[in-house]
């Protein structure tokens, strides 16, 4: 008899967490399960005695009985093994080691402890408030590393929500002018007739109200970073003054006869497609080179998904602390609906929903049933031209539809799925209505699987059971 175990760093290491037995060749089972372990994972340790760790664990990366049969196998340790027991836990770090025989000497130990990254491990998932491990978001913080150290001028761009201005802070405390002043300016906040004043500044009665002088963003952000949102929709005019002040380093301002000289590197952030406004003459070209000497590009939400497990752990911990709750997790179910959503507002609308039900929520876990009244608000946005009509008998989509665009109103075609069953099982999805999926995705498995509403793995279970492969969902 061979025994498996786990303990975990993280919880108290009295007793192991999780005991896996097998007895000859036959496969492994589960002994028992600690109250502790059993509380984080939301199980009653009772029972599960005797299941296989693939049925208590099916999304396990790497799967459970493969670390056991590898260290028996290769008679070798293994150290700092990521592992995540379910898509909706945090990713950890395994030491796998042979332990000797087990007490009875039928079988062979072997111990797996599991722990937290530490803060060293996990540079690549945050950087500078910036959050991540997908592989968009390592170029990020891979660029604000280098771009730091340069002075020239950075163009951001990306959808509103995304976290630009949390680039621009990062970029200035990467660079030598991290002591030096930082300054924020979003262009389309005030008037076009204060716009001017605010970054150059005013001499005293140069207008109507003008009773005293005013230093601009540009003086006061001399010796460090100016930041100018949404850049691309500045007045013309207004270009044309920031285009003189980039090239000779000096501003004058409004009703003043003297320049002076100031020393501030600009970030601009867009979400308006500088080239595009630039050949409708809405944005000068020559500013364009001046400002798009270097670039980054933040990726929306729904292009990196496998964030949003991340960015909910550490929203919750906010929450948790601002509000005195005790919300533990997100339930795998209520994952797989963010991440099935689109997320128009990105990072800052998932944070404001994800405080919304921290609010409502008095339970540990939060389920899919927690975002049931926003999703029926999002419904709202979808406009009539990519909506659908729907029968008494057929439930809305699990995926929330705000974007009209080309590939939602695809996404917008695929059949209902079914409903569940009393049990809460997804009953069995159809070959027609995975090949919908399939063919919105193009040719993507992963995103049609969230635009189903399933896992990854339960999507291939589908094909296997079906006989579908890629071509015939082509």
């Amino acid at each position: 008899m061979n025994e498996f175990q786990i303990k975990t760093e993280h919880l108290p290491a009295v007793a192991p967490d999780l005991v896996l037995v097998r007895w000859g060749d036959g496969d492994w089972q589960l002994k028992s399960l600690s109250e502790r372990l059993a509380r984080w994972l939301n199980v009653d340790p009772r029972q599960v005695t005797g299941r296989l760790p693939g049925a208590l664990f099916p999304q396990a990366v790497p799967h459970l009985s493969e670390l056991a049969s590898e260290v028996l196998e290769q008679g070798h340790d293994l150290t700092d093994i990521k592992v995540r027991l379910r898509s909706d836990l945090p990713e950890l770090l395994a030491d796998i080691q042979f332990a000797g025989l087990t007490e009875d000497y039928l079988g062979q130990l072997v111990r797996i402890n599991l722990r937290r990254e530490t803060a060293a491990s996990r540079l690549d998932t945050s950087f500078r408030g910036l959050v991540g491990s997908s592989p968009e978001m390592r170029e990020v913080f891979r660029k604000i590393r280098l771009y730091g150290a340069s002075d020239a001028a950075v163009i951001i761009t990306g959808e509103t929500g995304a976290g630009k201005e949390l680039v621009a802070q990062a970029l200035h405390e990467e660079s030598a002018r991290r002591d030096g002043p930082y300054a924020a300016l979003n262009c389309t906040a005030i008037s076009e007739q204060l716009l001017e004043s605010e970054l150059f500044g005013h001499e005293r009665g140069a207008f109507t109200g003008a009773v005293r002088e005013h230093r601009g963003y540009f003086e006061r952000a001399s010796g460090g970073t100016l930041f100018l949102d949404e850049i691309g929709d500045m007045p013309l005019h207004i270009q044309s003054k920031l285009l003189r002040v980039l090239e000779d380093g000096r501003v004058q301002r409004v009703g003043g006869e003297q320049s002076r000289r100031v020393d501030v590197r600009v970030i601009g952030a867009t979400n308006v497609p500088l080239e595009q406004a630039v050949a409708e003459h809405r944005f000068r070209a020559d500013l364009y080179h001046r400002l798009a000497v270097l670039r980054i590009h933040l990726p929306p939400l729904r292009e990196r998904v496998e964030d949003i497990p991340l960015l909910a752990e550490i929203f919750l911990q906010q929450f948790n602390a601002k509000y005195h709750k005790g919300v533990q997790r997100l339930t795998g179910e209520a994952l797989r609906l963010l991440q099935s959503y689109l997320w128009p507002g990105n990072v800052r609308e998932l944070k404001n929903v994800l405080e919304r039900v921290v609010v409502e929520t008095e339970a540990e876990a939060i389920g899919a049933r927690a975002f049931a009244e926003w999703i029926q608000e999002r419904q709202q946005f979808a406009p009539q031209s990519v909506s659908r009509p729907q029968s008494e008998n057929t439930p809305p989509l699990p995926v929330v539809i705000p974007y009209p665009q080309p590939a939602v109103e695809s996404i917008l075609d695929i059949d209902p799925l079914p409903t569940e069953t009393v049990r809460g099982q997804r009953a069995d999805l159809s070959a027609e209505q995975i090949r919908q999926a399939y063919r919105a995705a193009d040719g993507n498995l992963s995103a049609a699987a969230r635009f189903l509403g399933v896992h990854r793995a339960t999507l291939y279970r589908h094909l296997k059971r079906l006989g579908l492969d890629r071509d015939s969902l082509a």
